[in-house]
C-alpha cells in the first residue's frame, strides 16, 4: 500500500563477503544504489531518474537489501540487483503499489416522483487496479473492474427489495458501504418487488402469449363444435329423406 516501507532482499547466503552489489530501477535502468562490500562503500543515487527516490532509499551493507520508505505508485515497477564477485548473479523484483481505497458513495438514481422502480448507483473516484461490486449478503450480484487510472467508476443496481453492500477492492484491501434500499428509494406502490423494466416486459410478453394461446383454444373448440353440429344435421336430413322415400314406395304397392 502507499505509505508502506518495502525491503527487497537478495539471497547472499552462498556468496563471498566481498561482493559488488548494484541496484537498478527497471531492467538495466538507472543505477539508484551501490554497495562495495570489499571496501565498505555505500552509495545512494536517489536523484535519478527524476528525483522520485529522494530521501526514500536505505541500504544494508551486510545483507545487500534495499529498502524503499514511504512508497507511492510512482515507485512501482521492476528492481534489478546485480551481485558480482567471482561470478555474476542477477535478481529482479517486481513491485506493485496500491493506492488507499476511497469509501464508495451510493446515491439514488430513480426518475423523480417515480414509485415503479428504484435504481442505486455506487461510485468511486481516482482509482486504478480495483473491482467495484454489489453484494446482497454474501451473494455477488454484479461487478466491474478497471486496471488503468479512472477518474470515476460506477456500478448500477436495480430491482431492489432489501439491504445491499457496495465493495471496492484490490488484491490486498477493500472498503465497504452498506445501504438499505428503503433509505434512498420510495417503496413500490403497486408491486411486491420493484423490478427492472426488462423483467416487466418479459412478464408482459409471457402474459400476452398465454392469452393468445387461450383464445386460439377457445376458437378451435367453437369451430369443432359447430362442425360436429353441422355433420349431425346433415345425417338427420339424409335419414329423413330416406324414410320419406321408403314410405312413398309402400303406398304405391
Amino acid at each position: 500500500m502507499e505509505g508502506d516501507s518495502v525491503t527487497l532482499n537478495p539471497d547472499l547466503s552462498d556468496k563471498p563477503p566481498d561482493n559488488l552489489i548494484m541496484w537498478n530501477f527497471k531492467t538495466n535502468g538507472p543505477l539508484i544504489a551501490k554497495i562495495n562490500q570489499a571496501t565498505n562503500d555505500i552509495s545512494i543515487i536517489d536523484d535519478v531518474p527524476d528525483g522520485r527516490f529522494r530521501d526514500r532509499l536505505k541500504l544494508d551493507h551486510q545483507t545487500g537489501s534495499l529498502t524503499i520508505t514511504n512508497i507511492t505508485t510512482e515507485h512501482a515497477g521492476v528492481y534489478q540487483v546485480t551481485i558480482s564477485s567471482k561470478t555474476k548473479t542477477v535478481y529482479r523484483f517486481n513491485v506493485t503499489v496500491y493506492a488507499h481505497l476511497p469509501v464508495p458513495v451510493i446515491i439514488s438514481d430513480s426518475p423523480q416522483n417515480s414509485s415503479s422502480y428504484c435504481s442505486l448507483v455506487c461510485s468511486v473516484v481516482n482509482v486504478c487496479h480495483v473491482t467495484l461490486s454489489w453484494y446482497k449478503g454474501n451473494s455477488l450480484l454484479s461487478s466491474i473492474s478497471v486496471s488503468d487510472l479512472s477518474n470515476s467508476l460506477s456500478l448500477r443496481l436495480e430491482c431492489l427489495d432489501d439491504s445491499y453492500s457496495c465493495v471496492v477492492s484490490n488484491p490486498i484491501n477493500n472498503r465497504t458501504e452498506n445501504v438499505n434500499s428503503t433509505d434512498l428509494c420510495r417503496p413500490c406502490s403497486d408491486c411486491a418487488f420493484c423490478c427492472h423494466a426488462s423483467e416487466a416486459l418479459a412478464r408482459l410478453a409471457v402474459s400476452v402469449l398465454v392469452g393468445v394461446a387461450t383464445v386460439a383454444i377457445v376458437v378451435y373448440d367453437i369451430i369443432t363444435s359447430r362442425k360436429g353440429v353441422n355433420e349431425r344435421r346433415r345425417d338427420l336430413l339424409i335419414q329423413y329423406k330416406t324414410t320419406v322415400h321408403d314410405n312413398s314406395n309402400c303406398k304405391a304397392i
